[in-house]
C-alpha cells in the first residue's frame, strides 16, 4: 500500500509539473493548469486518485488558508465601509440568479421547494478560483474585484440557509442520514425546516460571535507569548492552530470554513504579527490550494459529458451568459458605471464548490431531482469552474468588446501601464538609479525629489513595488544584481548608483553587476556597519556608508559641542576619522561576536527596524467615511500619519493639501509607523 500511494503521489506530481509549465509557457492561468490535472488524474480519466472525501476534505483546508490570508490584508474597519455592497448588493445578486434559475427548474417539472435549492446553486461562485484569479491579477482592490468580493462573502453568509433547506427537503424524500452528516448540524430527521433554519441561524451567531471574542481577547495574547519565545517553527503551529480552530467552529454550526477563517484573519490583520503569520501560513496555502483546484477537476465526468456534450456545452452558455448579465444589471442598479458593472458580471459568471454541495445533496436517492437532470448540472457547474479562470482573466477585454467601447484616455490609463511608461522614459536620460525602495530608499526618494533630481528605483519586495507604483513612483520589480535589467533601466546614463540593502551580500552583487556593465559610474553604498568596507572597495563601490558608524560620529560630534570645544576643531576632528575609515571606532576583533549578540542590529532588530515605516495605498470604497470629507477632519480623528500623494483617475497629486476634499475611488498614500498606519486606515475607511 505505501508502495502504491508513493506511485499514485509521483504520477500526480509528474503531471502537476508538466501541465503547469505548459499552462505557464502559453500564458494561460495556473489555476486553468490544475483543474486539467485533476481531470486527467481522477477517477473518470486515468484513475490515479478516487476523488474521496478525504483528498477534498483535505483541499479545503487550501480554501481555509486561501480565505485567512486574504482576512490578514482586508481589516474590519473595511469590512465596514462595505457593508452596503455586502448585505444590500450581495443579497439582490444572489436573490435575482436564485429566483431566475427557479423558475427554469420549475418549468422542467421540479417542486417549486427544490427548485429553489438548486437555483441557490446555479447562484453561487468558486470564492477560491475568483480570489485567486484577481488577486494574480491585481484586480483585487479594483471596482470589480471589490464588488465581486463582497457577493462571495454574503454568499458564504446566505449558504447556511440554503443548505438548510436542501437538508429539509433530503430528509423529507428519506435522506435523513446523508444530509445530517453533510450540515453538521442537524440531528433529528423529524426536525421542520423552519426550526431546523432557525437553529442553525442562532448556531451560527453563536459562532461567529465566538470567533470575534476568541481572536480579540485569546489569540492576540497567546501570540505575544510565543513571539517572546523567537521559535519560527511554533510560531507556525500556532497559526495554523488559530486558522483551523477558527474554520472548525463555524463548520460545526453549518457555516462556510472559509468564512470563520477569514473573520479571525481580519480581527488579526491590525495586529503586529499579521506579517508573520501571512508568511508562515503561505506555502501551505500554496500547496494546498492547487490540492482544492485539482479536487475540483475530479468531479467533472467525461463520460456523461461525452454522451450529453450538445445538452451540456448549452448548459454551461445559458449559465454563463445568464449570470453575468443578470449580475451586470444588478450591479448596475447600484449606480455603477456599465463597463464596471459588467466586468463584475463576468467574474462572477462561474460555478461554485457551494453549488457542488448542494446539488450534490438533492441528488440523494434522485427523489427531489432527476438524477439525469443533477449530473446534468453538476457537469455544467463544474465546467463553468473550469473555465471560470479564462473568463475573469480576460473580462476587461470581453466587456470592451460586448459594449463596443475603446480604452480610456490617456489620463485614466491603467496604473502600471503609467508607471511602466514612466520608467521608460525615464531610463533614456540622466537619473539616479536606486537599489532597493524600502524605507531608506524612499527617504533618498523624496529628497531628490524635492531638488529637482530624476531617479529610477527597482525592488524584489512585490508589496513596496505595488504601493509605490500606486503613488506614480518610477519603481519597478526586479533583481538589482541582474545585468539585462540594469541595462534596460538605462545604467548607462545613470549619474549615481545607489544601494540602500542592509545586507551586504546583496550589496556586493549588486556592485560588481554594476561594475560589469559601467565602470565609471559612482556607486554609494548604505551598509550597516563596517565589517565589509574591504570587500566592498574591492568589488568596486565608490564610498560606503555604515550606519552605525555615522550615527557614532554623530554622537561624537554632539558630545565634543557639548564639551564646549569649537565647531571648527569638532569638524577637524570628525573629518579626521572619516578619512582614516573609521578606524578609531571599530570594535575589537575579541568582542566582536559579544558586540553581534547584544548589539541591537542583530537580524531580528534590522528586521524590526526595517519594518518600523512602511507606506501604504488606501483604496476609499463607496461607503468610507473619508470620502466627502478633508484630510484635515482625518488627521482631527487621530491619523498620525504622512499623507504622501493622492491619486485619482490616474492623475497624482502628490503632498496634498490639508483641506483637499476625497471622493469614492481615490487611492490615498500614507507613510509612518506600523500601528499608526492601521489607525489611519480605520480612521480613512470607517471614521
Amino acid at each position: 500500500m505505501p508502495v502504491n500511494s508513493l506511485g499514485q503521489l509521483l504520477i500526480l506530481l509528474c503531471a502537476a509539473v508538466l501541465i503547469i509549465a505548459l499552462t505557464r509557457r502559453l500564458r494561460l492561468p495556473v489555476i486553468l493548469g490544475y483543474l486539467i490535472v485533476g481531470v486527467l488524474v481522477g477517477p473518470h480519466v486515468l484513475g490515479v486518485l478516487s476523488g474521496g472525501t478525504e483528498t477534498r476534505d483535505i483541499a479545503e483546508i487550501g480554501v481555509v488558508l486561501l480565505l485567512f490570508t486574504l482576512g490578514l490584508e482586508f481589516s474590519f474597519p473595511r469590512m465596514v465601509a462595505m457593508r452596503r455592497e455586502v448585505f444590500a448588493l450581495g443579497a439582490a445578486q444572489t436573490a435575482v440568479i436564485t429566483g431566475a434559475g427557479a423558475l427554469v427548474v420549475h418549468a422542467a417539472g421540479v417542486g417549486w421547494a427544490s427548485a429553489i435549492a438548486v437555483g441557490g446553486a446555479m447562484a453561487t461562485c468558486s470564492t477560491a478560483i475568483v480570489v485567486q484569479q484577481l488577486g494574480d491579477q491585481d484586480e483585487l482592490d479594483r471596482t470589480h474585484g471589490r464588488l465581486s468580493f463582497a457577493v462571495l462573502l454574503f454568499q458564504d453568509l446566505a449558504f447556511v440557509t440554503l443548505l438548510a433547506l436542501a437538508t429539509v427537503l433530503a430528509q423529507g424524500a428519506g435522506a435523513a442520514t446523508g444530509a445530517a452528516v453533510a450540515t453538521g448540524a442537524a440531528s433529528a430527521a423529524g426536525t421542520s425546516g423552519a426550526a431546523l433554519l432557525v437553529r442553525l441561524v442562532v448556531l451560527g451567531t453563536v459562532a461567529l460571535a465566538a470567533v470575534l471574542v476568541i481572536g480579540r481577547w485569546i489569540v492576540r495574547p497567546l501570540l505575544r507569548e510565543i513571539a517572546h519565545s523567537r521559535l519560527r517553527e511554533l510560531f507556525t503551529l500556532a497559526a495554523l492552530l488559530i486558522v483551523l480552530a477558527s474554520a472548525w467552529i463555524t463548520e460545526r454550526v453549518g457555516l462556510s470554513m472559509a468564512l470563520g477563517a477569514f473573520l479571525s484573519g481580519m480581527l488579526l490583520a491590525e495586529s503586529e504579527y499579521s506579517h508573520q503569520i501571512d508568511a508562515a501560513i503561505r506555502p501551505f496555502r500554496e500547496l494546498l490550494l492547487g490540492l482544492f483546484f485539482v479536487s475540483v477537476g475530479m468531479l467533472l465526468d467525461l463520460r456523461v459529458l461525452v454522451s450529453h456534450l450538445a445538452l451540456i456545452v448549452g448548459l454551461l452558455a445559458l449559465l454563463l451568459v445568464a449570470k453575468a448579465l443578470l449580475s451586470a444589471l444588478t450591479v448596475r442598479l447600484f449606480g455603477i458605471p456599465r463597463f464596471k458593472a459588467l466586468r463584475t458580471g463576468l467574474v462572477l459568471a462561474g460555478g461554485g464548490e457551494l453549488g457542488v454541495a448542494l446539488l450534490t445533496i438533492l441528488a440523494e436517492g434522485g427523489q427531489l431531482v432527476a438524477r439525469s437532470l443533477t449530473q446534468l448540472l453538476l457537469a455544467a457547474v463544474v465546467l463553468g469552474m473550469i473555465v471560470s479562470p479564462l473568463v475573469i482573466r480576460y473580462n476587461k477585454r470581453v466587456a470592451r468588446f460586448l459594449l463596443r467601447e475603446r480604452g480610456p484616455p490617456a489620463t485614466a490609463v491603467p496604473r502600471e501601464y503609467t508607471a511602466a511608461v514612466a520608467a521608460r522614459e525615464l531610463s533614456q536620460r540622466e537619473h539616479v538609479l536606486l537599489c532597493g525602495f524600502g524605507r531608506v530608499g524612499r527617504n533618498l526618494a523624496r529628497v531628490l525629489a524635492s531638488q529637482g533630481f530624476e531617479y529610477l528605483a527597482m525592488d524584489l519586495d512585490p508589496d513596496n513595488v505595488h504601493a509605490a507604483r500606486l503613488a506614480g513612483e518610477p519603481v519597478v520589480w526586479g533583481d538589482s544584481a541582474d545585468e539585462q535589467l540594469l541595462r534596460n533601466l538605462g545604467l548607462e546614463r545613470a549619474t549615481v548608483v545607489i544601494i540602500t540593502f542592509a545586507d551586504p551580500d546583496v550589496a556586493i552583487g549588486i556592485v560588481r553587476a554594476v561594475r560589469t556593465v559601467r565602470a565609471d559610474v559612482p556607486v554609494l553604498v548604505r551598509v550597516q556597519d563596517d565589517s565589509h568596507l574591504a570587500e566592498l572597495s574591492l568589488a568596486g563601490a565608490t564610498e560606503v556608508v555604515p550606519e552605525t558608524l555615522e550615527a557614532s560620529l554623530t554622537l561624537v560630534s554632539q558630545a565634543l559641542t557639548l564639551l564646549q570645544l569649537p565647531p571648527a576643531q569638532v569638524l577637524q576632528i570628525v573629518g579626521g576619522i572619516r578619512r582614516e575609515r573609521y578606524a578609531t571606532l571599530r570594535p575589537p576583533a575579541a568582542s566582536q561576536a559579544a558586540s553581534q549578540r547584544e548589539s541591537p542590529e542583530s537580524p531580528e532588530a534590522r528586521d524590526t527596524e526595517a519594518a518600523s515605516s512602511a507606506v501604504r495605498s488606501v483604496v476609499l470604497p463607496p461607503g468610507a467615511w473619508a470620502v466627502g470629507r478633508r484630510l484635515a477632519e482625518a488627521r482631527a480623528r487621530g491619523a498620525r500619519v504622512a499623507f504622501t500623494a493622492v491619486r485619482r483617475q490616474g492623475i497624482i497629486g502628490r503632498e496634498p493639501a490639508e483641506d483637499t476634499e476625497l471622493r469614492e475611488g481615490d487611492v490615498v498614500v500614507i507613510s509612518g509607523m506600523p500601528d499608526a498606519l492601521e489607525h489611519a486606515e480605520a480612521v480613512l475607511l470607517a471614521g
